[in-house]
């Protein structure tokens, strides 16, 4: 098995996945901590951490961080999500030492230079208002905070102005020291390298982590609701949607499978029925948000103001088909779906490493392929009508944005969902 793991005395998972008939390694840091970890008064200091970790350490400025990498050809870069943030790397499998010297140099002694604290906050400011001016983005944070109101699950990944703004250096590295610890860390490689040398390289690079921290993740708690704001756009953008599962539920596999038939490709129901034959919209998929202890299944649609009132009645009509009829050849495209896309992800290295991550720090193990193919072939059609009829119950989550106008009434939408 090419898969091996070590956890060092610090607490730190090292696990790394060797592919000999490559030339590079994707190596990186995944911290189990993201927004979902941040009280109201600091939303967005994961990500304005995330951000000033690139920024200076005791060693390399910020350029010498950029030039370092780049100067063999490499890449270096990271992300913040609602559960995790993660720090990575590619490089040419000789350049390994450098990556980990490097992530355990941002990861351990970044200096929070006030100076670079300043700009840092201004381009995240500038990123936010971007994030504005893309209402097929904006609308899922709307989304996001209607699903889940008033609680840190709900709030946007990249903060508020306001707040990041008037984020101070003592409190952003308060948040790093309590929050970055080895027993909440994975460290990740898949390519060409040896594990007993990565392990080795992890010893001598992550010897200053701060001692182990412990804290309490609010429980996600779906609410669901109604959010419209009227713009003037040339679609409405409309996200609707219902609690989901989370990654543990023995139904993620037939979740997983109900989402592609539903909505996972152009031979899907939603994608045939509103925009192949009726040309109601240019995007329509489902989407299915899982998280350690909730999650989200949704479907998103762009469409126009005059059509907008035709659709979410055709999209519940298609909910409430799939719940009792599924054919074969639905389930096979779906099944062919799902297993080659985790099939092509093992051909390069920087999908094996983050899913490496990803699965220890969700369930505990690496996963072995055959193992997740196999429950892929397992869900029947079965499966995926009485995941279909558990889920699409309940309080709906609708956010649009544009023309919304003739968009149906969300206690219609309740109404037709309770039949």
């Amino acid at each position: 098995m090419s898969i091996n793991l070590t956890r060092l005395d610090n607490g730190l998972t090292v696990v790394s996945d060797t592919m000999t008939t490559v030339e590079t390694v994707s190596v990186g840091v995944w911290i189990d901590v993201g927004t979902r970890d941040e009280h109201l008064e600091i939303n967005g200091v994961s990500h304005l951490l995330e951000h000033m970790a690139f920024k200076g350490t005791k060693r390399r400025n910020a350029y010498a961080i950029a030039a370092e990498i780049e100067a063999v050809g490499g890449h270096l870069n990271a992300y913040t999500s609602r559960e995790h943030t993660a720090y990575y790397a590619k490089i040419l499998k000789d350049d390994l030492e450098l990556a980990v010297d490097l992530l355990g140099d941002i990861l351990q002694h970044s200096v929070f230079d006030n100076e670079e604290l300043a700009r840092e906050q201004a381009v995240i400011i500038q990123e936010i208002h971007q994030a504005h001016d893309t209402p097929d983005d904006v609308v899922f944070d709307h989304f996001q905070e209607t699903a889940y109101p008033d609680q840190p699950m709900g709030r946007p990944v990249l903060g508020r102005p306001d707040v990041v703004q008037s984020m101070e250096r003592e409190r952003v590295m308060d948040y790093m020291r309590g929050h970055y610890s080895g027993s909440k860390m994975i460290f990740a490689a898949a390519g060409n390298l040896e594990h007993d040398k990565f392990v080795d390289l992890a010893k001598a690079t992550f010897n200053a982590l701060p001692a182990d921290c412990e804290f309490e993740r609010d429980q996600a708690s779906y609410q669901g609701g109604d959010f419209r704001e009227s713009r003037e756009l040339e679609q409405v953008h409309v996200v609707m949607g219902l609690e989901g599962i989370a990654f543990s539920d023995p139904d993620f596999y037939a979740a997983s499978t109900l989402s592609t038939v539903l909505g996972g490709g152009m031979s899907s129901r939603l994608f045939q029925e509103i925009r192949e034959k009726r040309g109601l919209a240019y995007s329509i998929y489902s989407f299915l948000s899982c998280y350690k202890d909730n999650g989200i299944f949704g479907i998103y649609a762009g469409t126009g103001a005059d059509e907008a009132k035709d659709l979410l009645p055709l999209v519940l009509d298609e909910i409430k088909k799939v719940q009792d009829t599924v054919d074969d050849d639905e389930m096979a495209r779906a099944r062919a779906q799902l297993k080659s896309g985790i099939l092509m992800s093992l051909e390069s290295t920087s999908s094996r490493c983050e899913q490496l991550a990803r699965q220890i720090m969700v369930f505990g193990r690496p996963i072995p392929t055959a193992e997740i193919v196999e429950k892929i072939d397992a869900v029947d059609a079965d499966a995926v009508m009485g995941i279909a009829r558990r889920l699409f119950q309940g309080t709906p989550t609708l956010a649009a944005l544009g023309p919304v106008d003739n968009i149906s009434g969300y206690s219609e939408l309740s109404a037709r969902l309770s039949k």
